[in-house]
């Protein structure tokens, strides 16, 4: 497809729209969440961003974002392979719920696993009998983060496997090879620039989870308190520079996974490209 040039008025334009748009919504924001950070003086913000509650929200940010990522892995693979490659009754209404955690508000998903999971539940007394409690604590946090971010693999990897068909895959099933052999031989290379920018988007949201989470989580500082929620915690305290100082932890993360985003962009393009 041959790109259209113009170098008219309008081409200027939509540069210029498309510039400050950026600028107003993306840069200035970020500049004046650094510029708080380090108001007070590089101590400062040091101090904030090495404050024990600070790095235990960052390390259950991160704990929460591996296991929402490991486990939307295995199932978004599981949820895009069986749509695509089986045909069985439900199959809409299965490809129905794989969206919903995306048209649910976050607060709404957090409340479901309250009254799923809470005192009032008759779940509860058999997971206290077993010393599982999920309502503020760890585990809610994790399973919020799962069900917000379920669908951004498994998205990323239908059109590609609709788009590969079965021909490949049934050729290696009448050869002989077992259904390991032919995800890994033939479908895998397919889907696995598709996968990891999944795992990419799945990650930067998981990182950013404040709603469901939330509800979930009891604000318990040092305890159930991800960096989104912490970072409420010192702005609602008038702590500013250490609420910024957080801030720009997610902001590190948020650029480190674009650029993620464009490596593996760049290599799959690449890759497209040299089958061609």
């Amino acid at each position: 497809m041959e790109i259209r040039k113009n170098n008219g008025p309008l081409k200027w334009i939509l540069i210029v729209i498309s510039f400050l748009f950026l600028t107003i919504f993306l840069l200035l924001p970020l500049i004046y969440i650094l510029s708080t950070a380090f108001r007070q003086g590089i101590g400062a913000y040091l101090v904030s961003i090495s404050d024990e509650y600070t790095i235990k929200a960052a390390m259950l940010t991160i704990k929460a974002t591996l296991w929402a990522v490991a486990v939307n892995t295995i199932l978004g693979i599981s949820a895009a392979w069986c749509l695509t490659k089986f045909a069985f009754r439900g199959k809409k209404i299965l490809s129905t719920f794989i969206d919903l955690p995306v048209t649910v508000s976050p607060i709404i998903a957090g409340l479901i696993y309250v009254l799923t999971f809470g005192r009032q539940s008759d779940l509860y007394p058999i997971l206290d009998d077993m010393g599982i409690q999920i309502i503020f604590a760890v585990p809610g946090i994790v399973l919020a983060t799962i069900f917000v971010t379920f669908p951004f693999i498994s998205r990323e990897l239908i059109p590609v496997l609709t788009a590969q068909g079965t021909d490949e895959e049934e050729a290696a099933a009448l050869m002989g090879a077992g259904t390991f052999t032919i995800f890994r031989k033939v479908t895998f290379p397919h889907i696995k620039w598709a996968l990891l920018y999944g795992i990419v988007l799945c990650t930067a949201r998981a990182m950013g989870e404040f709603g469901a989470v939330s509800v979930l989580s009891g604000h318990l500082r040092g305890k159930t308190n991800t960096l989104p929620l912490y970072i409420e915690l010192l702005y609602q305290g008038y702590d500013f520079t250490g609420a910024f100082a957080a801030s720009s932890i997610l902001v590190l993360m948020a650029i480190i996974i674009l650029i993620l985003r464009l490596v593996l962009e760049k290599k799959g393009k690449k890759e497209l490209d040299i089958k061609k």
